[in-house]
């Protein structure tokens, strides 16, 4: 499984998202320094969800990372983050 799918999957799992997107922007970053020859590591992410909206903006943060997991996290070299209200 590829590092959106699974982002996507975590996502899902722990939110009852109205929206989510999540947008492999590796190709974009190709050649950067941290950027690895075979992507998967540049994300963004589109995501609307109840629960979020009464969070403060790095509680919303903290809240998608620690659903990604640490481990998931840690083969991402850039994650931007988008929470809709």
């Amino acid at each position: 499984m590829d590092r959106a799918t699974q982002i996507r999957s975590s996502l899902d799992q722990a939110f009852a998202a109205e929206h989510l997107e999540v947008i492999d922007e590796s190709a974009q970053h190709r050649g950067h320094a941290g950027a690895p020859e075979e992507g998967q590591s540049h994300f963004r992410v589109r995501l609307r969800a109840p629960e979020l909206a009464p969070l403060s903006r790095i509680a919303r943060h903290r809240a998608v990372h620690s659903a990604i997991g640490p481990e998931l996290m840690g083969q991402i070299h850039a994650l931007a983050i988008e929470i809709e209200s």
